[in-house]
């Protein structure tokens, strides 16, 4: 890294010139993300979403429909590819960057900008966002476009600022509906501000709220017309109606995700920041500190506290870090102007280090899977190993049925469903045969008389109970087939890394959904 400090007051000396390399450097990762979205095969949730987009809805089951509706925008400009799919969480990760380096350059100076492009080009779960198709990475450029607005906003007081604040805070409900976190937190800093609350006593603020809401009225629509089930999922998995009860590995595992999302420093830095803030009457004295700090903890705080209850993914509180990220570097990477820094040179160097070593390591294994890790413990291998084979495996089979034309292809599962059809050579439409699980986006797509007395090739993760379960739907049954998933060994030969069991089933009778 060398010695990042003072080539940072190097920069600082010519702000112009520092400038240049931050965007240099936010569009290097941009393009390096793009050439690598194409090396490894979509996971089950990305295949997911991209059925989403040839599905096209005002919302859907599971979460709110941005990432469906922009895949859908460039597989239509680009074709059904890997890296066409990834592109709106990709150019998403590069806006929310752009935004971050606003943020810093605008309310802490042309140091801590440069610092900021650091630090969020190398942290794993921004690359992750940034790459994998998912509601995170859209909603990052939210998230981010949001708070730079809305600070702007509570300074100016134009209509501009709170418009534009109110059109990215639409655009990240419509992303992902943790979005309500941000906007409740940045409606705590104005009522909590003695320089800014008198800003929300005027019609601007809710202006800008009005649009937020018409731009998220068609989830709001399709909820109503369809029973509010999105709402009941995510109730659902937060634990609503499960008898209360305090787990404690559940706490530990979500701070064992953010440790290893984050890299344990940058959380570290992160933590730190937030203390300072809360807790030093200096630093609180920049007020754009107090405003970092109310969108951000209370994204992190309102997971941790139902870690306590439910088991809570760690990708869920990802966006709320983005302006975390700038408070620490502000605080911790350089003397931020405007506030009482502490500058750890040496605590950021090693920060940045294990940040892109982290990150660097995960994209060398995703694309090569040449470090010999046991498949158990690797997600990269059982995740996204192998589905090109397996659509092959499926289409062959599919040929092979008496009626390939009315022969579908289902899976028990959502990601097995979604991978059959984007891996199976002609990204043939599939079913979700949901009978005996929780409801999910498929329940939407397929009524059971569409299929009626056809034949069927499946697959699925597990066998358990299905030799007893499939003849429910299907007038006979046959199988399961194993089939080996393998990856290369770093130095020759292969290895199976998980077992997939195919099925075929003839004369379809009924049954798609939970409950018929």
């Amino acid at each position: 890294m060398g010695n990042i400090q003072q080539k940072i007051s190097e920069w600082n000396a010519d702000p112009k010139r520092a400038m240049r390399l931050v965007w240099a450097w936010l569009g290097a990762w941009c393009v390096l993300r793009v050439l690598f979205a194409g090396t490894f095969p979509l996971a089950p949730d990305e295949a997911n979403y991209w059925q989403w987009g040839r599905h096209l809805d005002l919302s859907y089951h599971d979460q709110a429909p941005m990432i469906g509706w922009t895949i859908a925008l460039f597989t239509f400009l680009f074709g059904d590819n890997e890296v066409a799919v990834r592109l709106p969480s990709i150019l998403s990760m590069g806006v929310a960057s752009v935004y971050m380096v606003l943020m810093a350059r605008r309310f802490f100076g042309e140091r801590t900008a440069m610092a900021v492009a650091l630090l969020s080009q190398g942290v794993l779960e921004f690359n992750v966002g940034g790459l994998m198709a998912t509601a995170d990475g859209v909603q990052a450029a939210g998230w981010a476009a949001a708070a730079y607005h809305a600070a702007r906003a509570y300074e100016e007081d134009t209509w501009r600022q709170w418009l534009l604040a109110g059109l990215w805070l639409g655009f990240g409900l419509l992303s992902k509906y943790t979005m309500v976190i941000f906007a409740a937190g940045a409606f705590c800093y104005g009522a909590f501000s003695h320089q800014h609350r008198w800003r929300l006593a005027g019609p601007k603020p809710w202006v800008a709220v009005a649009l937020a809401v018409a731009l998220f009225s068609p989830v709001l629509f399709w909820n109503h017309a369809h029973g509010w089930n999105s709402a009941k999922h995510v109730a659902h998995i937060g634990g609503a109606g499960e008898s209360f009860g305090l787990h404690l590995k559940y706490l530990l595992e979500y701070l064992g995700s953010q440790l290893g999302l984050l890299s344990p420093l940058v959380f570290l830095l992160v933590c730190m920041a937030w203390n300072r803030a809360l807790f030093s009457s200096e630093t609180r004295k920049n007020w754009f500190v107090t405003f970092c700090l109310w969108t951000s903890l209370p994204m992190f705080g309102g997971f941790l506290l139902l870690s306590l209850h439910n088991r809570v993914y760690g990708n869920w509180p990802g966006a709320g870090f983005i302006t975390a990220t700038v408070l620490a570097a502000a605080l911790y990477a350089t003397g931020a102007r405007g506030v009482w820094a502490r500058p750890r040179p040496r605590l950021f160097k090693w920060t940045l280090g294990m940040s892109y070593a982290m990150t660097l390591l995960v994209f060398f294994q995703a694309a090569t899977q040449a470090i010999p890790i046991p498949a158990s413990l690797d997600r990269t291998a059982t995740e996204l190993s192998g589905w090109d084979t397996v659509g092959e495996k499926a289409g062959e089979m599919r040929a092979d049925m008496p009626r390939p034309d009315k022969t579908f292809l289902f899976g028990i599962r959502y990601q097995e469903a979604s991978q059959l059809a984007f891996y199976t050579p002609g990204k043939p439409w599939t079913a979700s045969i949901n009978r005996w699980g929780r409801p999910n986006v498929y329940d939407y797509w397929l009524e059971d008389k569409d299929i009626l007395g056809w034949d069927a090739v499946g697959l699925t993760k597990r066998v358990d109970s299905l030799p007893d379960l499939l003849p429910e739907v299907f007038e006979r049954v046959e199988g399961p087939f194993e089939h080996k998933v393998v990856r290369k060994r770093p130095f020759g030969g292969e290895q199976v890394v998980r077992t997939l069991y195919f099925w075929r089933g003839y004369g379809f009778k009924g049954g798609l959904r939970v409950g018929r």
